[in-house]
């Protein structure tokens, strides 16, 4: 990952004041707080990103008025977090796609009608949180679980009468779980790469967090649980009859995962994976949905198969919708394909602008050594450390430089210190990988809440998992933690 991040001084050797640093983070969120109230769940369709852009022109604005940093170090700075972000910004794409043809092929809908039947609402979130786990620690990857078997969920969860938002949180509660301890997991890979610890040392390391955070999870979904009654059982039965009706509802069309999980097994790279289930999708609507097809095409004067051909382009491309006979189940059905993923895109490259400024003016870097200077003991290092994560993770809106800044700036801290790397590589996932979905302007916010259809900060409370692990992280190193007063010996004396 080619990412050249300035972490000790801006090009003109001078830190920036940490009063002065928090400037374009006040305006930041002055901005949000006027957008949201002016615009409400529509902030992201564009007033975020002029929020961000504002913020950004600020920071840059500060830096070249009071400490003379050239444009040209702003310029790289934003071409490196961009460039960073590009594979994403594909991946959101194609993600944009499958959703569509795993919608319209009936992949999803067959999810639904099978799932609807089997599930009760008493243990839905419980079973939901443990299904995106199982699935993420065999993908590796959060954003594929969400947007595959994820979407999936939540359609159940609307059929049993449970709120979105519960089964988001469930949802994503358990797709960073995998995402957190997988070996194929990018951001365990990065964490451990950076932090110079073997692999499989750091996986082990982080159970002793993440399966305590996953455990306390579980038990308030299961409790929570308890609180939806069967209001559902009409729900189940207006979803399945006009999915029924609808649909060619076939265990056929879940060949299409099957394969999908097939090619992940294979270690096939995300964007083939991904690509390759959109197109198999697609020919499985083909097959099985073509009056589905000719009615999103609405082109009598073409022949039946030109229709469905343009009916699954449009599918990819394009928003589509199918008259069920239900309006509750028409909202489920609806898709936006590619250009449903364009305001997040947008948004992202707003968001990355705003990181790689912040990080280009050393601003970033005087926020956190405030926090470095508050370092005592073990409980303040691992907390520091955590703050940081977090704080990177609003500032840069990446979770991957948010890593790798984290690391970079405590690393010289926890050896010093006499701690292990794989304390500082732990904490450091437990604090960036698992908080970055919970910010509406991160990659990972922005991402799983176009995907799932649920507002960012409607979900944040239920994703129990994701701030459980920061606490976790905590209140573990206080218990168990202890440095090597003979390495940081040695390390004082080098």
């Amino acid at each position: 990952m080619p990412i050249r991040l300035p972490i000790e001084k801006n090009v003109q050797g001078r830190m920036p004041h940490p009063l002065v640093s928090i400037i374009p983070v006040l305006v930041l969120m002055g901005m949000m707080v006027l957008i949201i109230s002016l615009f409400g769940s529509d902030a992201l369709g564009g007033g975020t990103q002029i929020a961000l852009l504002m913020a950004s022109s600020v920071c840059i604005l500060i830096s070249m008025a009071v400490y003379r940093v050239k444009w040209k170090l702003f310029e790289q700075g934003i071409v490196d977090t961009v460039s960073s972000s590009v594979v994403s910004l594909c991946i959101l794409l194609i993600i944009g796609m499958m959703s569509s043809t795993w919608m319209v092929s009936g992949v999803v809908p067959t999810l639904i009608y099978y799932g609807v039947q089997i599930l009760s609402p008493t243990y839905y979130l419980a079973c939901t949180c443990i299904i995106c786990a199982v699935v993420s620690v065999m993908t590796g990857s959060s954003w594929t679980t969400v947007a595959t078997i994820g979407v999936a969920l939540i359609g159940i969860g609307n059929a049993l009468g449970v709120p979105a938002y519960w089964s988001a949180g469930a949802i994503i509660s358990g797709a960073y779980f995998g995402d957190k301890i997988s070996p194929l997991s990018d951001t365990t890979v990065l964490a451990a790469g950076v932090a110079e610890v073997n692999l499989f040392t750091h996986i082990r390391y982080m159970l002793q967090t993440t399966v305590p955070s996953m455990c306390v999870t579980l038990l308030i979904f299961g409790v929570a649980g308890f609180f939806f009654t069967p209001e559902g059982d009409v729900l189940v039965k207006e979803y399945t009859e006009h999915l029924d009706a609808t649909y060619h509802i076939s265990l056929w069309t879940l060949l299409v995962p099957v394969i999908t999980a097939v090619m992940i097994a294979k270690k096939v790279p995300s964007l083939i994976t991904l690509f390759a289930s959109s197109l198999l999708a697609g020919v499985c609507a083909l097959i099985l949905q073509t009056d589905i097809l000719i009615a999103i095409a609405d082109e009598p004067s073409l022949s039946s198969f030109v229709q469905c051909v343009k009916g699954v382009l449009m599918t990819f491309f394009t928003s589509t919708n199918v008259d069920t006979g239900s309006e509750v189940v028409n909202e489920l059905v609806a898709t936006s394909g590619m250009a449903g993923m364009l305001n997040t895109i947008w948004l992202i490259l707003c968001a990355m602008c705003f990181g790689g400024t912040m990080v280009a003016s050393g601003m970033l870097q005087s926020i956190t050594q405030v926090i470095m200077r508050l370092i005592r003991g073990t409980v303040s290092l691992v907390s520091s450390t955590v703050c940081s994560g977090f704080l990177s993770n609003i500032l840069t809106c990446d979770q991957y430089i948010s890593i790798i800044l984290t690391i970079s700036m405590f690393k010289k801290a926890y050896q010093e210190k006499g701690y292990e790397g794989r304390l500082l590589s732990r904490t450091t996932e437990d604090s960036t990988t698992v908080t970055s979905v919970l910010i509406p302007w991160n990659t990972c916010g922005m991402t799983q809440s176009t995907v799932l259809g649920v507002p960012t900060l409607d979900y944040l409370p239920f994703c129990f998992f994701n701030y459980i692990s920061p606490l976790m992280s905590i209140l573990v190193s206080s218990i168990k933690v202890k440095p090597n007063i003979h390495e940081a010996t040695n390390n004082s004396h080098q």
